[in-house]
């Protein structure tokens, strides 16, 4: 016979099976929170230097422009993640369960440099973002919800010392404004890569705290 016998035609290339599977199988829709995560694990790996949309839309498998869909910007995106840092923040502050308010200060102070110590890099992030302070005029596109709860939060400890007479001081928002400066800067010196013992940083922190109190009490 003179026809090509169907033995002797050239086979269509089989794609493996794996790659047909993973062809077929639909990927995952894209959502604001995968992308708020994807971006707190660039930031911990990294540091804040590292995140760029275009490098966290490569880490999700997507291009840049699908991420607008989610997020209106980087700001937008550190916005969100400064929000939760806070809420974590905030619970760390609901586990403290001190009914004198002293001691509520001190574990508040604790629990403030802890959440540090935990995440440094993330540290940066939430600090980007001030609370909401009644004096104070801060641009609505920069104070952020989580910070104003989180200070809400340590200030009423602050408030409850002054109005038992723990502490004497005309304004509560001071006293806690005071507080708030000495812990952030035990937390920030900290962060400075000393390598301090923990024993030795705990005590640094009791002993900026211990003396600011001593300052207001009688």
């Amino acid at each position: 016979m003179n026809g090509v016998h169907s033995q002797d035609r050239p086979l269509a290339p089989v794609e493996p099976l794996a790659r047909v599977a993973a062809m077929a199988e639909p990927r995952p829709l894209l959502q604001r929170a995968a992308i708020v995560d994807a971006a707190r694990d660039v930031i911990v790996t990294g540091g804040l230097k590292a995140l760029s949309l275009r490098r966290l839309a490569s880490q999700l498998g997507v291009t840049a422009p699908a991420l607008y869909a989610h997020v209106r910007d980087k700001q937008d995106l550190l916005r969100a993640l400064a929000e939760d840092e806070f809420e974590r923040l905030v619970a760390h502050f609901d586990e403290v369960d001190e009914a004198d308010p002293i001691e509520r200060i001190k574990a508040h102070s604790r629990a403030y440099v802890e959440h540090t110590r935990e995440q440094p890099e993330l540290f940066r992030v939430m600090f980007l973002f001030p609370p909401e302070l009644s004096p104070a005029d801060v641009p609505d596109d920069v104070n952020l919800p989580g910070a104003t709860k989180a200070f809400a939060a340590a200030a009423e400890a602050v408030e409850d010392a002054v109005r038992s007479g723990a502490l004497v001081a005309d304004d509560p928002l001071l006293v806690a404004l005071t507080l708030w400066a000495g812990v952030h800067g035990v937390a920030s010196v900290l962060q400075l890569g000393f390598g301090l013992p923990a024993e030795l940083e705990d005590q640094l922190i009791d002993e900026v705290i211990g003396r600011i109190l001593a300052g207001y009490q009688q």
